[in-house]
């Protein structure tokens, strides 16, 4: 088994998280792991790295965003002349078949997103890389979510709430919309906007422990979850 990595010979003591979303922060203090934020600064222009190519599928989308936030945040580490620890970078796109629903840019945009996705089943993919030093590792997380029909008087009143807003899919899962879901199969997490699972696999690989999360052999043995 390869060793974790360790920064200056010793074992991290926490991680840097490359990531505006109150949700990661909420999900990492969930199991216990200690992290300082590594923001985008002022000049940096943090949505065009979410910019959609033509003919991008979700899965190669939703990578290579996250792997584009971590060269982004490295790079904001070294500048800002900070000390080294592992990165924590992470992204969530929303899919309908072959189609990303990304982050809807007004009050129509959402109402559209949101009827597309009402009485269907759309999947919710997130990446989530760590780097340190020169090795980036990178998990990816796919759940399946199933809306109830959406009435349209629901619809408007999520849109009018403000919530779909900065958010793929035009809504949130720990919001007052989850009262339409009928069912989810995958990663709650995940579809919050960070696979805890597949985090705390990344984090021990670079000597992070997660105290609330499984220990290793746990996670390995057959059949556990």
């Amino acid at each position: 088994m390869r060793a974790p990595a360790t920064v200056g010979g010793e074992p991290p003591a926490f991680v840097y998280l490359a990531s505006q979303s109150p949700r990661r922060r909420q999900l990492l203090e969930q199991i216990g792991v200690r992290f300082e934020l590594l923001l985008p600064r002022a000049h940096e222009d943090a949505e065009a790295l979410e910019a959609e190519r033509t003919g991008e599928l979700p899965l190669a989308y939703v990578q290579r965003v996250t792997l584009a936030k971590m060269r982004a945040a490295r790079a904001r580490l070294v500048s800002a002349g900070l000390a080294p620890a592992p990165i924590l970078c992470s992204d969530t796109t929303v899919a309908l078949g072959r189609r990303i629903l990304g982050k809807p840019v007004d009050a129509q945009a959402a109402t559209e997103t949101l009827r597309r996705l009402s009485g269907r089943t759309h999947r919710v993919i997130t990446a989530v890389a760590v780097g340190a030093g020169r090795a980036v590792r990178l998990a990816v997380s796919t759940s399946r979510v199933r809306f109830a029909v959406l009435p349209d008087a629901a619809v408007r009143d999520y849109v009018a709430s403000g919530e779909p807003f900065g958010k793929a899919g035009a809504y949130a899962i720990q919001s007052g919309l989850a009262a339409w879901i009928e069912h989810i199969e995958g990663s709650y997490s995940g579809i919050m906007g960070l696979p805890l699972y597949e985090t705390a696999a990344l984090l021990r690989g670079v000597g992070i422990a997660a105290p609330g999360a499984p220990r290793q052999d746990t996670a390995l043995s057959p059949g556990g979850r």
